[in-house]
């Protein structure tokens, strides 16, 4: 299992200040230092977090480091006042992996899959193949994926938020259900060739119980990261989840 650092909260702190500070710059090659596999970001059109200015950098940065650049976004998001679109993001950008979100706009974080029907209609898909080394889908735990018929995805990012939750409410009996989802979904995945990414609310309590499955290549973390970095630091904190998810 390898893991990505998610960028997001480094850079909604710089914004909430305005100026420079934290450097998204520095925390990113930090980050990079300690071995990761990669870089995550998430650009959504109302630049809460990442800017679109901010791509560019990060792009060379991961392109120095020879690391994966992973964007995350709905594809269906077209150009607005201060946002180009999703879509033309990938093409300027052609990052490692593009991982397609179905939020909305207001949305504060991504909190479900997309619907097998939604994939399998999914157009652009195949621009995103045309601009990506993979193309990834948000999919919950308990996706059909006999169905999938878009033969553009070479990859899932499964939704652990169920999971993550039962961990935290110490609830035994939900975890083991929320596992063998994951298993299930992962192991099929595999069948078919598909890479397996997981992410939501994953931490240093919960990863452990992901990484035993031996199933799932990536994890993209970040406000718990940002959150740990707060007690212990953040190269500090970055080597105790290489230690998790590289067993």
């Amino acid at each position: 299992m390898k893991l990505s650092v998610n960028l997001n909260k480094i850079a909604l702190l710089r914004n909430s200040r305005g100026g420079h500070q934290p450097d998204l710059e520095y925390f990113a090659k930090k980050a990079l230092d300690e071995g990761i596999i990669g870089l995550t970001v998430h650009p959504r059109p109302d630049e809460r977090h990442i800017k679109h200015s901010d791509l560019e950098l990060i792009r060379s940065i991961t392109d120095q480091y020879k690391k994966e650049f992973n964007i995350e976004g709905n594809p269906l998001e077209g150009e607005s006042k201060q946002y180009i679109g999703f879509m033309e993001i990938i093409r300027k950008h052609k990052p490692t992996q593009t991982t397609l979100v179905p939020d909305s706009t207001s949305q504060i974080t991504s909190d479900h899959g997309w619907e097998i029907t939604e994939v399998n209609n999914l157009d652009l898909t195949n621009q995103v193949r045309a601009n990506s080394k993979r193309c990834s889908i948000f999919v919950d735990a308990d996706l059909d994926l006999d169905s999938l018929t878009n033969k553009d995805i070479n990859a899932i990012e499964i939704y652990t938020g169920p999971y993550a939750q039962a961990v935290l409410e110490n609830d035994n009996k939900q975890i083991e259900i929320e596992v063998e989802k994951i298993k299930n979904l992962s192991s099929k995945a595999k069948e078919f060739g598909l890479r397996v990414n997981a992410g939501h609310d994953l931490n240093l309590e919960n990863l452990p119980g992901l990484r035993k499955l031996d199933l799932i290549d990536e994890v993209s973390i970040g406000h718990a990261i940002i959150t740990q970095s707060l007690i212990d630091g953040f190269s500090s904190t970055i080597k105790k989840y290489l230690e998790v998810t590289n067993g």
